[in-house]
């Protein structure tokens, strides 16, 4: 990932003064991730002067920035928002040390990650296309193909800047792989599985919060994708259209809400009662097998036919009459299980 914060002054330890980089086209910025090096013991106090202009202003409320000396284990700091500016306050135990908004997934780690499922016989990796800064836009498919298994598609950062998606669906796929994991093994019995682990790896590499190299919010580009602004929208709908799809999650971070849940498509024109039942169900399920999820706190339902369209939940349950969810995690502590510190190996065992 790209520097994502500018030095504007240092006056002293106690007032290292910064400014977190926009999104390209300016409209969005919120992540941060970036070293500081200084001397052990001492403390440093580190101050986001432009926080108060950030996309998500309560997304700043009860939060702490995460660290870690290695870039392996990540850890919370010290951290307050007041008039406008964030302050991060860390005591160095090491010279050097990795601060972000959320524990960071690299590029290289994703792809790592391919290399590593691909080995596995029920693995096929697809290349869907290019992105605009020319980087792969991969599909991992796992399942023999057999037309009387369901297709459940997952979908992944697309908004670059929210990592834990990627963290889950690492730790998904381990599970879905593992010869031991009965569950993956009957989930494989009865689906194929067309998971792309990160729709934005412009964005990701960039530094971006929300949008791709040239500034367009994925997320908002499903009725009608280009290839001149949302090549992995374009790519990603054209290998749907060929495969069908039974089940659609689409992984999200929320920066305000500091719990895990669901956000449906009871608003899209088509939704119906065989539709609520099966997200009721979901839900129901899901709660069984996932302490961190929870589903008497999320977003508004939408009025009935009042759903965004551009959105992929909303687009992909329309086009196929199926059941779709956003799935969305915090940037913050999980509220439900805060003596787990929700960080980002957190989001790998929540799958």
């Amino acid at each position: 990932m790209q520097a994502t914060l500018i030095l504007l002054m240092q006056m002293t330890k106690k007032d290292i003064q910064l400014a977190i980089r926009p999104d390209v086209g300016g409209e969005f910025f919120q992540w941060f991730n970036f070293r500081l090096s200084g001397q052990i013991g001492e403390q440093y106090v580190l101050n986001i002067l432009n926080a108060g202009e950030a996309s998500y202003l309560e997304g700043w409320e009860n939060y702490q920035a995460v660290a870690s000396y290695d870039r392996q284990h990540w850890f919370r700091l010290p951290t307050s928002y007041k008039d406008g500016k964030l302050t991060i306050m860390v005591e160095l135990e090491c010279e050097t040390i990795q601060i972000a908004y959320f524990a960071p997934y690299s590029y290289e780690r994703h792809q790592d990650l391919l290399a590593a499922v691909q080995v596995h016989p029920l693995v096929t990796l697809e290349h869907l296309g290019e992105t605009l800064d020319k980087r792969d836009l991969t599909l991992v498919k796992i399942g023999d193909g057999a037309a009387h298994k369901r297709n459940i598609w997952i979908t992944v950062r697309q908004h670059p800047g929210e990592t834990m998606a990627e963290w889950l669906i690492e730790g998904l796929l381990y599970s879905l792989l593992d010869s031991d994991n009965a569950t993956g093994k009957q989930l494989l019995d009865k689906a194929n599985f067309y998971i792309v682990p990160n729709m934005n790896p412009d964005g990701s590499v960039r530094g971006h919060l929300r949008t791709n190299a040239v500034g367009t919010n994925l997320n908002r580009e499903w009725q009608s994708p280009s290839l001149d602004k949302s090549p992995e929208v374009f790519h990603v709908i054209n290998k749907m259209e060929a495969t069908g799809v039974d089940l659609f999650y689409d992984v999200h971070g929320d920066e305000a809400l500091p719990y895990v849940f669901l956000a449906g498509s009871q608003g899209t024109p088509s939704y119906s009662d065989r539709l609520a039942g099966l997200r009721d169900k979901f839900s129901d399920v899901l709660k069984l097998a996932s302490a961190d999820f929870q589903s008497e706190i999320g977003y508004e339902i939408d009025a009935p036919g009042a759903a965004n369209m551009t959105v992929a939940t909303n687009w992909v349950a329309e086009r196929f009459d199926c059941l779709a969810n956003t799935l969305e995690m915090p940037f913050k502590d999980n509220d439900n299980l805060p003596m787990k510190r929700w960080v980002g190996r957190q989001s790998v065992l929540s799958n």
